[in-house]
């Protein structure tokens, strides 16, 4: 049976701290009995009656709670499904203005609203600090520049070698035996680093934690006030399933107790799948932008043993993903909207589609550079208003996979548009305005120009 110490070795010595050694430890661990993490359909019911963010009164900002406050964005990815090989919150939305900018402009724009001194928070990875504190150097007035006022870094976890249950050995790229744990690891990154006491010292009991990718994701007077009003410990901003959502997870309530959880596919039975993807009966998914009351985490930490429970979440992978090759490993994660069901008294709030605007692939992107979104000077991003909160859908073929390959296509007008697919090399003239469903298809080896104009429900 393999044992825990030479994870623990190795750990140290790439000076990750006692939190992350021992929340990566009751994952192992986790591996080792070989758990699951089953939820059967009997076990659970619908998570219904949330409370809405429209039925709450809209009342003006309390300063006094937003001095309270700190806005936790999750920075730590790269985004190299697009291309990216930066942090993907340097990724342009607009000439000259990328997603950090507009998550530095919403912090400035609620400081000078309410008076109060909103933190900032970025959870950055080893592979995304370097870039996202350079750019920061821009805002050194505003106090927003410095690593030690705002940046979270993220904690790294050795993979595990499959065969064997140790750690993996890649001695052509070391940097390769590591992995990220998963957003969950906000939780032991917040105590090893110690910003979790430090916060609390300075009167900070809020936390507004949400992707960097998120645009729609901005700290909410409206909501702040429901969340320290309830007294809850933990909130879970949800909105309503699509027939797109199907597959993705939901929000439920665990029957023997009537605490909140979420269930993502991987952990439904094959014979439940039918009750999974049923929109009706399982409403919610979870945006994965999260309240948080740091007095009652650190409590429930300390009863915990300093480590949430977690499910863990286990990965099969190559040790280099780009060689399939290469040594197969597992990569233990665990996510950090599942602590929902670690508190007593958590809940959730149903919040409209427009609060959850990931930008995922280059379609997504296309349409946020486009004037179907409004950009504005406090840093907000949203949906023209006559679009009614919903956005375009928009399918490019493999060629714009990357982001580099969308400037040459043009930034077409897209704010009458229901839905776009481009398939092989395209250009869009400057004054190309599409409306209702539009598809346009090319397969010569140049691209096919496609002249300023109205097009309206066709096929090109």
């Amino acid at each position: 049976m393999p044992d825990f110490h030479a994870f623990e070795q190795k750990m140290t010595a790439a000076g990750m701290g006692d939190a992350a050694i021992r929340a990566f430890r009751r994952n192992f661990e986790a591996l080792l009995r070989q758990e699951t993490g089953m939820i059967p359909e009997d076990s659970i019911r619908p998570a219904d009656g949330l409370p809405s963010l429209e039925s709450l009164p809209a009342k003006p900002a309390d300063a006094a709670l937003l001095s309270q406050a700190v806005v936790i964005k999750l920075n730590g990815g790269l985004g190299t499904g697009m291309g990216l090989q930066a942090a993907k919150s340097l990724l342009a939305v607009r000439e000259g203005v990328n997603f950090l900018d507009l998550m530095v402009r919403q912090i400035l724009d609620l400081r000078k609203s309410s008076g109060s001194p909103v933190r900032l928070l970025l959870m950055n990875s080893f592979s995304t600090s370097a870039d996202t504190l350079a750019h920061l150097a821009r805002y050194q007035a505003d106090g927003l520049a410095e690593a030690g006022e705002v940046e979270l870094m993220q904690n790294q976890i050795p993979k595990i070698d499959a065969a064997t249950l140790e750690p993996v050995s890649w001695p052509a790229d070391p940097d390769l035996e590591w992995c990220p744990p998963g957003h969950g690891d906000l939780y032991p990154a917040l105590v090893g680093s110690g910003w979790l006491d430090r916060l609390l010292a300075e009167g900070v009991k809020y936390a507004f934690v949400s992707n960097s990718d998120n645009l729609g994701a901005i700290l909410d007077p409206v909501i702040l006030r429901h969340f320290a009003e309830s007294g809850a410990p933990f909130l879970m901003e949800c909105t309503r399933r699509t027939a797109a959502d199907r597959k993705g997870g939901h929000l439920a309530r665990r029957s023997a107790d009537g605490r909140l959880l979420l269930r993502e596919v991987a952990q439904c039975p094959d014979a439940d799948l039918d009750a999974f993807q049923d929109i009706d009966r399982h409403p919610y998914f979870n945006t994965n932008s999260l309240w948080l009351r740091l007095d009652l985490l650190k409590e429930q930490l300390a009863a915990d043993s300093g480590v949430l429970p977690l499910p863990m979440i286990r990965n099969s992978k190559t040790v280099d993903p780009r060689d399939k090759s290469s040594t197969p490993v597992i990569q233990l994660e665990v996510a950090m909207g599942a602590a929902i069901e670690c508190f007593e008294g958590a809940s959730a709030i149903d919040v409209p589609r427009s609060r959850f605007a990931p930008v995922k692939t280059t379609g997504d992107l296309l349409a946020l550079r486009s004037d179907a979104y409004e950009v504005l000077e406090n840093g907000q991003v949203r949906l023209h208003p006559s679009r009614s909160g919903t956005p375009p859908v928009i399918s490019l073929s493999d060629e714009y996979k990357l982001v580099d390959a969308i400037g040459p296509l043009g930034v077409p007008s897209l704010i009458g548009c229901r839905s776009l697919k481009v398939v092989g090399p395209v250009r869009f003239e400057p004054g190309v305005v599409i409306e209702g469903g539009v598809e346009v298809h090319s397969t010569g080896p140049e691209p096919k120009v496609i002249a300023a104009g109205i097009y309206r429900d066709q096929v090109l």
